[in-house]
């Protein structure tokens, strides 16, 4: 039964090392068992711990965790009271084994109990159905100030959209830049998702406000989770990264606008982007990928035929990208996260 559910998850994309921790079996014990029988193969244990509680010892874990002295407290406080006492029942993992298993272990008190909250997860299937923004630094003249450059990016494209380059952050400012990208780029009410992170000009009121207006769908990262925000966090990394990016400060509001608009220029034109199978930007997003993708292993396959010896298998994979996820869920299926559908 096991090594069968193994190969179905495997058949339906699964890592083999995941599936296999997840029956809680290394890799090299499935290959044994594929070796012998073919069958799960443990056993398990034959007997009972030796230094089990008894069903008398739990039930006294239970009335002494219950008991008006130490019900409002945890087991952490209760055990070094009882030792002050001179007396011991159990360790604290003990305890609390115990009262999870006996269904007591449950948030109380007048606070919210803790949640674990996820950004919803969405896949693009065309360009301008999920965009990404994000502000960072550019070094101004006099230390220790800023100039603040907005840059809005195609999840699916990965094509610069948008661009600004101001001497604060505003909500103000970005609400004006998302609006102008939305009218240059045609974008209909109801078919864009706007991420972005948890700052100040993000959830500002005009910000909020002027999606509402223009029918865009707000999503936020969990606060102080850049890995939420991969795409604008990326781009940025390849700004920076670039070997003409300025060392220094620039000299003017003027000359870092006149920057970035250049690198947005290279990025969009130029840059081959690993992410969308080394093609530009802006022929993905215009539809141009599956041409030039198409002549690419034309090519390969014409290199393959002039020197078979050469090549052990088949050629690159010149395929275009398909759809592109935004925090998909890690252990949720294909089909949970909302599909925006091309316009």
């Amino acid at each position: 039964m096991t090594t069968r559910l193994i190969e179905e998850a495997v058949a339906a994309g699964a890592r083999l090392s995941e599936a296999c921790a997840t029956a809680g079996i290394s890799a090299r014990t499935l290959q044994r068992w594929r070796a012998g029988p073919g069958e799960d193969m443990r056993c398990g244990p034959h007997t009972e711990p030796a230094n089990k509680l008894s069903a008398a010892e739990r039930q006294h874990v239970l009335d002494v965790a219950n008991s008006p002295t130490f019900r409002e407290l945890s087991p952490k406080q209760i055990v070094p009271r009882l030792a002050d006492e001179g007396k011991y029942i159990a360790a604290e993992s003990t305890i609390y084994r115990v009262l999870r298993e006996a269904g007591q272990l449950a948030h109380r008190g007048p606070t919210k109990a803790p949640v674990r909250h996820r950004p919803i997860p969405y896949v693009a299937t065309g360009p301008n159905q999920v965009w990404s923004w994000d502000i960072t630094y550019l070094k101004a003249p006099v230390a220790g100030t800023f100039f603040y450059l907005y840059l809005v990016t195609d999840v699916w494209s990965r094509k610069i959209v948008g661009l600004s380059v101001h001497d604060r952050e505003c909500n103000e400012l970005a609400a004006a830049l998302i609006e102008s990208a939305c009218k240059v780029e045609g974008i209909e009410p109801g078919n864009l998702v706007l991420h972005s992170d948890n700052g100040g000009p993000m959830k500002g009121a005009t910000m909020l406000t002027t999606l509402q207006r223009l029918g865009v769908v707000a999503s936020f990262s969990r606060p102080s989770v850049s890995n939420d925000n991969p795409y604008s966090e990326a781009l940025f990394r390849t700004m920076k990264y670039r070997p003409v990016y300025p060392r220094g400060p620039f000299a003017s509001l003027d000359s870092a606008r006149q920057w970035a608009i250049g690198f947005v220029l290279w990025y969009n034109t130029e840059h081959l982007h690993s992410g969308i199978c080394f093609v530009t930007p802006m022929d993905r997003h215009c539809g141009r990928d599956p041409e030039i993708l198409r002549k690419r292993d034309l090519v390969y396959q014409a290199a393959r035929r002039r020197r078979p010896a050469r090549w052990s298998g088949s050629t690159r994979d010149w395929t275009p990208v398909g759809e592109v996820y935004l925090n998909p869920e890690r252990h949720a299926p294909i089909s949970d996260p909302i599909m925006l559908q091309a316009a």
